[in-house]
């Protein structure tokens, strides 16, 4: 259900809107409209320190320096406290960065810098000086001729059976050799591995910081926390009214009506706040605010995937958390995946960022259960022929053929004609709601001539009503329908005004409510194909054992089985999530009429969490 909100319209100083603001968050509960205003300076620094205490915070987490082969040579900060946790890190960060990247060219210079040797760079320069060049090369052996050792003066440095290094020295202004030269070294193999050993060193100073960083997380999310309520505040004060040529500022909010009294003794004890507490309507679009068991609780984000109701609709929570369960376990249609999915949910219990979803994992995985025993399945096997099980429990599994079908699908095309029924009632109930009885003749002569027609063909196939009995009252729902639909679905205007209008809508539902049937039968396919998929796994390893005798054909069933059907679990999940959303996003709230443009209630706090 929607939470009735209450409006306050608020009245204060300019000057004291920092303290208004700073009361609000302690009370926790009144959603301030926010600003549409571009962002300003001040906005962007504190989201620019927010985000940054996000990322420094991400990346300590992600520092596994426990495992880092120079973990007993880290040493913490020299003085033991660090004052500004988050601005070392960002130095200290930028610094790690730089440093591997020039730790990895400085180990690829010393790689190159140990065919060479160790050479004294100042007598190279003192022979540069008297005018003796030194040039150095590399070569495939095969490509080395030793005739230039007669017309060169060449040194021969290394040779590893492919390549040859070698150095010529030369006076000749004119010099020119048959190949191209290499880079004259920076450094020598000494100064290199100094060069590299120092870059090391700075190294592991940086990670020893980031180990003592890592005790500062705490500070850096209660920095994060406070400059995003900052912001909140920020944003809220710039969505304000200012009034009275800056003299005094005005401020609208919404809170939950429960919330009435208690806030209203606090607003009392404001010095300089005056307000004005009215009742919410649709026109002030007031946040919403969902309530709920905590059975429908659980399925709130999957409302939120569409869209909030906007205050003057129905919750579709309710109806969504009922027929998903029983969409998704259709879907999955096996008893054993069913209790994957609890355990799953069980294990999420433990997952920090997963906990949230671990009630509603394990809920979907109590509903396949269930269902999966109506439909006879576990772990691909069909247990509606295993002798073992009760015969009250076989009584309850839907098996065998209707009017020439299979059972299941035709349970799946019952199932989906009583949830658009139902999305028939809830549209026009609302929309009495909404308009009045008078304004929703229409929508009545729609729901009367589909939840009417199907109920009495129900009835009809019990044999409790006779064939002219039936045909009687549908001829009398279909002219009373039939009123409502072409001459009454407007009736500010002329009846006969109505007829096309009718007619045009006539053609739309006519149309789409046979595709909408139909696509129910999804729930149907999907199950059947995870539980032949299922069984071919099954077969495939029932080969791999052959006479039964032990041996390691039962290693191979025991892969094949555990790899087969995890693979197909998680196939069944993805379309077990897919389609029943799109059956009650697309075909339920169509026909409901659920717009869902509704805006999500955010009151200011100084804790900062999602309502």
């Amino acid at each position: 259900m929607i939470e009735k909100m209450t409006k306050y319209s608020f009245v204060l100083l300019s000057g004291d809107s920092e303290r208004f603001l700073g009361e609000l968050e302690e009370l926790g509960v009144v959603d301030i409209t926010r600003s549409v205003k571009p962002v300003d300076d001040k906005s962007a620094r504190l989201a620019a320190e927010a985000e940054a205490c996000r990322e420094a915070v991400r990346h300590l987490k992600a520092a596994d320096l426990e495992s880092d082969p120079d973990h007993n040579k880290f040493s913490p900060s020299s003085d033991g406290v660090i004052d500004h946790p988050l601005e070392l890190f960002q130095e200290v960060y930028s610094k790690e960065k730089a440093l591997k990247s020039e730790i990895e060219s400085a180990r690829k210079e010393l790689e190159d810098s140990r065919v060479w040797g160790r050479y004294d760079k100042d007598v190279i320069e003192e022979l540069e000086a008297r005018g003796l060049r030194i040039r150095f090369y590399r070569l495939p052996k095969k490509a080395y001729d030793p005739s230039w050792e007669t017309e060169y003066v060449i040194k021969e440095i290394a040779d590893d059976g492919k390549h040859i290094w070698f150095v010529t020295v030369s006076d000749d202004p004119d010099y020119s050799f048959p190949v191209e030269e290499l880079p004259t070294p920076n450094r020598d193999q000494s100064e290199a591995e100094g060069f590299l050993a120092d870059l090391e060193g700075e190294m592991i100073a940086c990670k020893g910081l980031i180990l003592s960083l890592k005790d500062y997380i705490p500070e850096l999310n209660k920095r994060q926390d406070k400059a995003l309520a900052e912001l909140q505040r920020h944003l809220a004060e710039a969505g304000s009214g200012k009034a009275a040529e800056g003299h005094v500022t005005t401020f609208e909010g919404f809170a939950p009506t429960f919330e009435d009294e208690r806030l209203s003794r606090a607003f009392d004890d404001m010095d300089g706040v005056y307000y004005i507490k009215e009742t919410a309507t649709k026109e002030d679009n007031p946040p919403i605010k969902l309530k709920g068991n905590r059975f429908t609780r659980m399925f709130t984000v999957l409302t939120d995937m569409y869209g909030r109701p906007e205050y003057n609709e129905f919750d579709p929570t309710p109806y969504l958390s009922v027929f998903f369960l029983l969409f998704f376990a259709m879907c999955m249609g096996d008893a054993g995946y069913g209790i994957a999915l609890i355990i799953i949910g069980l294990l999420l219990r433990r997952s920090e960022g997963m906990r949230d979803l671990s009630p509603l994992v394990a809920t979907l995985g109590a509903g396949t259960f269930v269902i999966g025993l109506v439909m006879h399945t576990f772990f691909g096997y069909d247990i509606s022929q295993v002798s073992w099980i009760p015969g009250w429990m076989k009584k309850c599994m839907v098996t065998g053929n209707i009017a020439g079908f299979d059972a299941n699908m035709v349970l799946s095309i019952i199932i989906g004609v009583f949830h658009l029924c139902l999305a028939f009632v809830l549209k026009a109930v609302y929309a009495t709601k909404k308009r009045g009885f008078a304004n929703s003749l229409g929508t009545w002569g729609w729901t009367l001539l589909v939840v009417g027609g199907v109920i009495t063909g129900a009835v009809s196939l019990t044999g409790v009503l006779s064939s002219s009995v039936t045909k009687w009252i549908i001829i009398v729902i279909g002219i009373i329908s039939a009123a409502g639909i072409f001459l009454l679905s407007d009736i500010h205007r002329n009846p006969l005004k109505n007829i096309g209008p009718g007619l045009w809508e006539t053609y739309n539902t006519a149309t789409g409510l046979l595709g909408d049937v139909l696509s129910y039968l999804r729930l149907y396919a999907l199950g059947l194909a995870g539980g032949m998929l299922g069984k071919a796994f099954n077969d495939i390893a029932a080969m791999t054992v052959g006479d039964g005798s032990f041996g390691i054909g039962w290693l191979f069933f025991v892969l094949i089985f555990v790899i087969g059907h995890a693979l197909n679990l998680a196939m069944c999940c993805l379309g077990a999530f897919v389609h029943p959303l799109r059956l009650n996003f697309l075909e339920f709230f169509k026909n409901s009429g659920y717009e869902g443009k509704g805006r999500v209630y955010r009151p200011i706090t100084n804790k900062i969490n999602n309502q």
